[in-house]
C-alpha cells in the first residue's frame, strides 16, 4: 500500500485540502476580514460608516469585474494562470490594509482584493471541479464549499485574537503572514501536468446555455448577492448598534463561520435528495427571517442566532448556485459560475451603498434590513416561477 503524499496534484483529498486554503486567502482574509475588523476600524473613527459601504461597494466591483471576467477564461492554462495571479493579489492587498490608512490606496487595494477573490473562488471552484475525480461530485464539491465557512471562522478567530492583544492594523498585518506561508499548497496543488494542461480542449462561449431557467436563476442570484452582503459586511456592526448587544457582537462573526461550515455540505446533501431548487428556496426563505431579527428584537440570543441562521444558509446558497450553474454548464462550468457570480457581484455593489444611506437618514439599520428582506423574497418568488421549466438539472 503507498504512503498518503500531501504533494500529490491528482489526489482528491489534496485537491479539497488545497481548494479550501483558497478560500482562506479569497474569502476569509481577502474579503471577510474587513467584515470582522470593521467595528473596530468605525470605534477609532479610522474611518466613516458612510465611507466603510463606499469601501465595501468597492471590494465588490472588484469581485464584479473578476467575476466577468472568469467567464471568458476558456482554457485550464489560463485558469491556473489567473487564479495564481488572484491569490497573491489577496495578500498583497490585505498588507495594504495594516499598513497605511489612506483612502486611495484604501480603495484602489479593495477593488483588487475584489478581483483575487473572485480568482480565488469563481476559477478556483472550477479548477477544483475540473480535477476532481469523483463520477458525481456533487458531495465533494460541498466539503469544498464548507471551506468558505472554514475561511470565515478561521480569519476571524485570528482577527479577534490579535484586537485582545493589539490593534486592527496588527491583525491585517498578522492575516497577511498567514496567507503567504499557506499560500505556496493550493498553487502547486491547483494546477495541471503539461501534458494533462496541453490535451484540455478549449470552450467556446455557448450562449446557448443561457435557457429561461437559467436566466431566472442568475436573477434569483443576484437577490441572494443583496441578501449575503448586508449582513457579510455589517452584522456585527449592526448587533454593535443594538443595546446590550455591544459585548457579544463580535461573536456574531464567529458564529456565522462556524455555522457555514456544516452548512454546504448538509444543504448539498439536501439537494441531492429533494432538488435544487427547492432547497435554495427553502435556504432563501430561511435567510430572510434571519435577515429581520435585528429589526424585531433586542434579545442578545436571538440576535446570536441570527448570525448562525446567515451563516448556516449563504456558505449552502453559494455552493448550491454554483454547484447547478456547474452541472448545467457542463465541460466548462466557468461560464455559467462566472454569469452567476456576476450577477451576485451586482447585488453585493449596490447594497452597501442603499444600506449606509439608508442608515444615515434613519439613524438604524431596520430599514435597510426590511429592503434587504424584500428583495431576497423576490428572488423566492422568482424561484417559485421557474419550477414550471422542467429542463433543469436538479
Amino acid at each position: 500500500m503507498s504512503s498518503f503524499n500531501l504533494l500529490d496534484k491528482n489526489n482528491n483529498f489534496n485537491i479539497l485540502l488545497a481548494g479550501i486554503i483558497g478560500l482562506f486567502i479569497g474569502v476569509g482574509v481577502a474579503r471577510f476580514s474587513y467584515t470582522s475588523l470593521l467595528p473596530s476600524m468605525l470605534e477609532d473613527q479610522t474611518l466613516s460608516l458612510t465611507f466603510s459601504g463606499v469601501l465595501a461597494s468597492l471590494n465588490y466591483v472588484g469581485y464584479l469585474s473578476g467575476s466577468i471576467f472568469a467567464i471568458f477564461i476558456k482554457d485550464i492554462n489560463t485558469k491556473v494562470k489567473y487564479f495564481r495571479i488572484g491569490t497573491v493579489l489577496c495578500i498583497l492587498t490585505t498588507l495594504i490594509m495594516g499598513i497605511t490608512t489612506n483612502d486611495i490606496l484604501w480603495s484602489i487595494g479593495r477593488i483588487i482584493a475584489g478581483f483575487g477573490s473572485a480568482m480565488a473562488l469563481v476559477v478556483g471552484a472550477a479548477i477544483v471541479m475540473t480535477k476532481l475525480d469523483f463520477e458525481d461530485k456533487t458531495k465533494a464539491m460541498g466539503i469544498y464549499f464548507s471551506g468558505i465557512g472554514i475561511a470565515l471562522a478561521s480569519s476571524d478567530i485570528i482577527s479577534r485574537f490579535i484586537l485582545s492583544i493589539s490593534s486592527w492594523q496588527t491583525s491585517w498585518i498578522v492575516l497577511t503572514i498567514i496567507g503567504a506561508l499557506v499560500t505556496f499548497y493550493p498553487l502547486y496543488i491547483l494546477s495541471f501536468d503539461k501534458q494533462i494542461a496541453s490535451s484540455n480542449e478549449k470552450h467556446p462561449l455557448n450562449k446557448s446555455l443561457f435557457s429561461p431557467f437559467v436566466i431566472i436563476l442568475i436573477a434569483a442570484y443576484f437577490t441572494e448577492g443583496v441578501g449575503f452582503v448586508i449582513q457579510g459586511t455589517f452584522l456585527p456592526t449592526i448587533l454593535k448598534s443594538i443595546s446590550g448587544l455591544e459585548a457579544v457582537a463580535g461573536l456574531s462573526w464567529l458564529l456565522v463561520g462556524l455555522a457555514g461550515i456544516p452548512a454546504a455540505i448538509i444543504w448539498m446533501k439536501l439537494a441531492h435528495k429533494y432538488g435544487s431548487i427547492n432547497i435554495i428556496i427553502i435556504a432563501m426563505s430561511i435567510q430572510i427571517v434571519g435577515i429581520l431579527i435585528p429589526t424585531m428584537t433586542t434579545n442578545m440570543y436571538l440576535n446570536l442566532f441570527c448570525g448562525i441562521l446567515y451563516g448556516g444558509t449563504f456558505t449552502g446558497l453559494v455552493a448550491l448556485f454554483m454547484n447547478l450553474g456547474g452541472k448545467l454548464a457542463g465541460k466548462n462550468p466557468v461560464m455559467l459560475m462566472g454569469a452567476l457570480t456576476t450577477a451576485y457581484g451586482i447585488g453585493q455593489v449596490t447594497a452597501p451603498l442603499y444600506a449606509v444611506s439608508l442608515t444615515d437618514w434613519t439613524g438604524n439599520y431596520d430599514y435597510a434590513l426590511y429592503v434587504t428582506a424584500a428583495i431576497v423574497f423576490s428572488g423566492v418568488l422568482m424561484l417559485l416561477g421557474a419550477k414550471k421549466f422542467k429542463s433543469y438539472v436538479s
